[in-house]
């Protein structure tokens, strides 16, 4: 059974010439691989189709015997990695805390150990009649959450 450290150390290897960068490498029990790769420029078929041939190329299918699937991290999905929260900087996303409360807000920062986003919420201020809207930053530590996802929204 092919290790999942080795094909991530190939496909690093691969990818470090690029833009592209690694979201998540799966391997089930019976060697079906599935790689999810993004960039910041979204991802191309033809990049997919090459790292598919290169992890070919390093890993015999005669003797390993494996099922290979690359593609892209899909939209719908949880951020995995850093990467994933700095692309997203300026979108709308979804945050869901260990706690079980759902949050929803632009995402503005992101670093190594927090990412920040603005809420957006009406508010009745002191002496005024109407509520009013008030943008409120909310910074999380990664460990604080299940997900973070980003909200597709067709207008």
């Amino acid at each position: 059974m092919l290790q999942k450290e080795a094909i991530n150390q190939c496909i690093a290897d691969y990818l470090s010439e690029s833009d592209y960068y690694l979201v998540d490498t799966k391997i089930s029990t019976d060697n079906h691989i599935v790689v999810e790769i993004d960039s910041f420029e979204g991802v191309l078929l033809d990049y997919c189709i090459a790292l598919t041939r290169h992890i070919e190329s390093v890993f015999d299918r005669e003797v390993e015997d494996y099922e290979l699937e690359v593609g892209s991290a899909g939209l719908s999905e949880p951020f995995k990695v850093l990467k994933q929260y700095q692309k997203n900087i300026g979108n709308e996303v979804e945050v869901l805390t260990k706690s079980g409360k759902k949050l929803t807000g632009i995402l503005t920062e992101a670093d190594d150990l927090n990412f920040t986003i603005e809420i957006e919420k009406t508010e009745k201020q002191e002496g005024a009649k109407r509520k009013v809207k008030v943008v409120e930053a909310t910074t999380f530590s990664y460990d604080e959450i299940k997900h973070t996802k980003y909200i597709i929204r067709f207008k």
